[in-house]
């Protein structure tokens, strides 16, 4: 193929000095409580420039200046101070980042709890009263905890921020946040508050994972510690201690899993304000750290996105109605409840209908294995007080649903405006748009990201319902996907060192991360635990930050080593396989191998990159051992056949690049000959969604490519949503007796094929993060137009085309200080400013 080369140059209409936007420090825009003592700064440019220059300020005192050719760099002037702000400017813009505790001996608080067991079922309150006299310059809270928790202080919840902190190994690793809480406090007398949710770290409810067994399991447990300094320059820092009291509320159960339950009998109104009697509360007991690494979240938080109104309510009776919010989402539903006292209403959420129109979650509830009728699955339970009418919204869990129904026990009068639906998720930003002339292309890509926003916590998960699990093959697969829609790089940052935590001495990762000890044994193979190499290649890719690899780079060494012990042959039969094929199975000897090769590819690769040239010698050699094992075994050669010739067979080894460049053609052959002999239908699994489409449109068979992913024919992406789908499910088949969550991301991959192939947006390897881009559309028969947009670290890459008659006019918009190659079928070179128009037809490729 040939290819144009497009120079993104921005003229200056004025003699103004050149200026710069989006600066961010760790990918985030001004953070406070960051720990990293070499944060990364970043940022996108408003016109093209050769060098940016950087300055590091505190109090006015520059501290590091330096230039750069690049968008981004490391800060590494002075070592950097605990609980200090910096200011820092790029050619004239300013930004600020503040550092947190930066060490755990900067902590003066103990960690405190109440004194019930684990078993105890209400959330404990705790309280702190004090007086300040002096006028307040800044004040920060630092909180780390066990569990979740809501800090509030004088009556107010402080931020908006959900489920915090985030999951993880809590015996490894501990999440502290911080928050500007200089405008809560005042004169006088003011009370902390704190509510502390049980989350992950005392899992009362029972199921298939085990997580009630986790070896950090305790009542939840937190560390506060509440820094002021004053306008005369001093400090004092209000801290948890023996001096703290605690009792408990209205939250009388609540369960990351199943739901959450309130009495509104047992509510202790105002017992965050200064002027509550307190006296009947009960001293705090000290407690150990849950573990000693206690470090930032520096990432995006779980945020309230959308509020929804329901679509439909059907009342059955006085005592029961059903809700429809007509799309299934993940987060909560908000309920304003009036009856007389004692009476209990029931919440059960749910993704589909019984015939007769009641909640059905025989779906979804299938790995719960409550011991008792008290926690009922993905259902809320509210006692009345007989005084309202009063709001009601989970604090400390999420479920997905589309559903609601409501039961209770008295009658009770409900509208359509009695209950929201609270969409919610880590609290990425959108940066890329897709739109084509076929509207159920659309609605393939909405529905995508809809699953991708519901399965990411703090961490990818399979599915918000049933599981709520990090399973590592899901999430690798949708990596694509989420990048090229989403700014989700501290979410994966923070994932990967998850991964960190759990990976054994021996290399070996559970097939779910984090985990309480399930998936040593099970699911656990290369085609799941790809994830620590597969995500910071790809996060490198599109961020042009080896951060991740670099982070990563010992423990991806470690479990390449581990599968090339398992496999002395250069075959790898170790792995889970195609999960949820059509009907044809792959052998997972075949799959395993795929990755096993792509993962030592990335290592030697990342091995090149950081300057370790022994082991990129040593694992360049390894990949071709493994390569030339592959295809021994299963490769004909006169045909270009692997194995059987299944789908997933031949994309697998297209895709991830196993089949020998002479014999490309034939391969590609071979599976285009395979979709049309099973007319034109997918008979993949999970693995196989992933390649498919790649393999057949980066191969000259965009056509077939298009037919399958704008199929509407069982099974297909596009069958789904004519039955009425909003997110992807599980299962091909969508009344399947087993697998049929129906918010699954793990389809998500035809996601990133949108980018990849239809607006032909792909990063390139030698430059990457989007410095150098590679634009290389295809233009399949029955699509007549596409508009795609993707913000890189440079900024907005647009890809549009349109049929005009017999050609294709094709327009290209690149950011400042970036270049592209538009692969096509001829090399033209562009110097131009602004946008750039291709005409493209059989013949010719003519720039106008």
């Amino acid at each position: 193929m040939k290819y144009i080369t497009l120079l993104a140059l921005c003229c200056c209409l004025q003699a103004t000095a050149q200026t710069s936007k989006n600066l961010r420090c760790d990918y985030l825009t001004n953070p406070i409580g960051i720990d990293n003592p070499h944060p990364r700064l970043s940022w996108q440019y408003n016109s093209t420039t050769a060098n940016a220059h950087i300055q590091v300020y505190q109090n006015n005192q520059l501290r590091w200046d330096t230039t750069t050719p690049n968008n981004y760099i490391s800060y590494s002037g002075p070592a950097l101070q605990p609980f200090t702000t910096y200011q820092w400017k790029i050619n004239g813009t300013t930004a600020s980042f503040e550092t947190g505790m930066m060490q755990p001996h900067n902590w003066q608080g103990t960690w405190i709890s109440d004194h019930h067991p684990i078993s105890h079922k209400p959330a404990p309150l705790f309280r702190k009263t004090f007086n300040n006299n002096k006028t307040i310059a800044a004040a920060r809270a630092y909180i780390a905890a066990g569990g979740l928790y809501e800090l509030h202080i004088n009556g107010k919840k402080i931020g908006h921020h959900l489920l915090d902190p985030m999951y993880t190994r809590f015996d490894r690793r501990t999440l502290y946040v911080t928050y500007d809480v200089t405008n809560n406090l005042q004169n006088g007398n003011n009370t902390i508050g704190v509510i502390l949710g049980n989350g992950w770290y005392n899992h009362q409810s029972t199921a298939v994972w085990n997580f009630d067994k986790a070896p950090w399991r305790n009542r939840p447990t937190f560390c506060l510690d509440l820094r002021i300094t004053f306008t005369d320059g001093t400090t004092t820092t209000i801290s948890t201690g023996k001096d703290w009291k605690t009792a408990t509320g209205e939250i009388v159960f609540n369960s990351i899993y199943t739901g959450e339950h309130h009495d509104l009998r047992q509510q202790q109104a105002s017992w965050d304000l200064p002027a509550f009697n307190d006296s009947a509360w009960q001293p705090v007991t000290l407690r150990a750290a849950p573990s000693n690494n206690i470090v930032a979240q520096a990432m995006v938080p779980i945020t309230a996105d959308t509020v929804l109104q329901p679509a439909t309510i059907h009342r059955f009776s006085d005592t029961n109605y059903i809700f429809d919010l007509g799309r299934n989402i993940a987060g909560v539903s908000s309920i304003t409840l009036n009856g007389p006292a004692g009476t209990v209403v029931q919440l059960k959420h749910a993704e589909q209908l019984y015939p007769n129109g009641h909640a059905d979650i025989s779906n979804i509830d299938v790995h719960y294995r409550p011991t008792d009728n008290t926690d009922p699955f993905q259902t809320d339970i509210y006692i009345l007080d007989g005084k309202g009418p009063h709001t009601f919204t989970p604090a400390f869990n999420y479920k997905g649903f589309q559903f609601i129904e409501v039961t209770s026990s008295q009658p009770i009068t409900l509208t359509k405006e009695s209950l929201q639906g609270i969409v919610m998720h880590s609290n990425v930003k959108p940066i890329g748009n897709f739109q084509s002339s076929n509207t159920l292309l659309n609605k393939i890509w909405a529905a995508t990201n809809n699953s991708y926003l519901a399965n990411l916590y703090g961490y990818p998960t399979d599915c918000p319902q049933r599981e709520k699990n990090g399973w590592t093959g899901d999430a690798h697969i949708a990596s694509e996907t989420g990048l090229y829609n989403f700014d989700a790089i501290t979410v994966y940052e923070k994932w990967m060192n998850d991964h960190l935590d759990e990976q054994q001495p021996n290399g070996v990762f559970p097939s779910i991360i984090p985990t309480g000890g399930w998936g040593y044994e099970w699911g656990n193979g290369p085609d799941w635990t790809s994830t620590i190499a597969i995500i910071p290649w790809n996060l490198y890719l599109f961020y042009g930050d080896t951060t991740a690899l670099s982070h990563c780079y010992p423990a991806i060494k470690r479990y390449v080593d581990q599968l090339t012990a398992r496999s002395p042959d250069g075959l790898c039969a170790w792995g889970l396989g195609d999960w949820v094929p059509v009907k044809s199975v792959t052998p997972v000897t075949f799959t395993s191998t795929a990755y096993y090769f792509t993962d030592v590819t990335i290592l030697a690769k990342t091995a090149k990159l950081l300057g370790y040239e022994d082991d990129h010698r040593h694992y360049t050699q390894l990949a071709d051992v493994i390569k030339t094992a592959f295809n021994k075994k299963y490769l004909d050669p006169r045909s270009g056949i692997y194995d059987k010739g299944l789908q997933t067979e031949q994309s697998v080894a297209l895709h991830w690049n196993l089949v020998p460049d002479t014999l490309r053609s034939k391969a590609a052959a071979a599976l285009a000959a395979r979709v049309k002999a099973d007319s034109l239908k997918l008979d993949v699994g999970l693995l196989g969604t992933k390649t498919i489409l790649n393999a057949l449109s980066d191969n000259g068979y965009i056509d077939l490519a298009y037919q399958l992913a704008a199929s509407e024919k069982e099974p297909s992406w596009g069958w789904w949503i004519k039955n009425g789908a909003t997110t992807l499910y599980e299962n091909w088949p969508i009344n399947a007796k087993s697998d049929l969550s129906r918010n699954h991301i793990m389809f998500g991959e035809i996601g990133a094929w949108l980018y990849k192939a239809l607006a032909g947006i792909k990063p390139d390897e030698k430059s990457p993060g989007f410095k150098s881009i590679i634009i290389s559309p295809k233009f399949p028969a029955g699509l007549n137009n596409v508009q795609c947009t993707h913000t890189s670290m440079y900024g907005d890459i647009t890809v549009a085309w349109e049929r005009k008659g017999k050609d294709v006019l094709l327009t290209v918009e690149l950011p400042a200080n970036t270049t592209a190659r538009v692969i096509l079928s001829k090399e033209v070179q562009l110097n131009k400013a602004g946008k750039h128009l291709i005409r493209i037809n059989k013949e010719n490729v003519q720039l106008l």
